[in-house]
């Protein structure tokens, strides 16, 4: 007989008296976990596939202990740009020793289940409080605080005419240097 159990995000094909390595549970060494997402049991005769879990299917397991698995080590770079960083990581994980597998738990006396799991009952975080929504302003209030300096200052502009604007730009500007290596025509 065998299970497939769905836990921290993966799926692991499970017989009695496995051990095997699993995301962190919330549980101490020498408690007993419940594994209650049952995605497939086979017993030989029949196979049970849920949809997507099985509903009152169970897998006991033991918990041996609780540990770091190896670290990993990432490393990035970018060539060329003198940029290299090194990190470890050590993922915590779980080792647990199959028990039993149930295909219904309906009859089975709650000592022997023993707790629930506790990631099973992961609730929702608490919404933020929402913040107040921005309140328009009247066209009147924003009228009063444009800044009146600009207007000063375009109005002296326009009041010169085109022409001695014109000169004025290019009296303030340097001449350009001629590029070196370039001869200039003579007349």
């Amino acid at each position: 007989m065998f299970a497939v159990i769905k836990t921290g995000g993966k799926q692991y094909v499970v017989k009695e008296g496995d051990v095997l390595a699993v995301e962190t549970l919330s549980a101490e060494a020498g408690s007993s976990f419940l594994f209650d997402q049952v995605l497939l049991i086979d017993d030989g005769a029949q196979t049970l596939i849920g949809t997507p879990v099985l509903d009152k299917a169970a897998v006991k397991a033991d918990v041996v202990r609780n540990f770091k698995d190896d670290k990993i080590l990432v490393f990035k770079k970018k060539r060329r740009k003198q940029f290299r960083r090194t990190r470890g990581h050590r993922q915590p994980l779980t080792e647990v020793r199959i028990a039993k597998i149930y295909l219904d738990t309906t009859g089975v006396s709650p000592e022997e289940l023993a707790a629930r799991p506790a990631e099973a009952e992961v609730q929702p975080k608490p919404k933020a409080p929402a913040k107040p929504k921005a309140v328009k302003k009247a066209p009147a209030e924003v009228a009063e605080k444009k800044p009146a300096k600009a207007a000063p200052k375009a109005a002296a502009k326009k009041s010169e005419k085109p022409k001695a604007r014109a000169k004025k730009e290019k009296a303030a500007k340097p001449a350009p240097k001629p590029k070196r290596g370039t001869k200039k025509a003579s007349k």
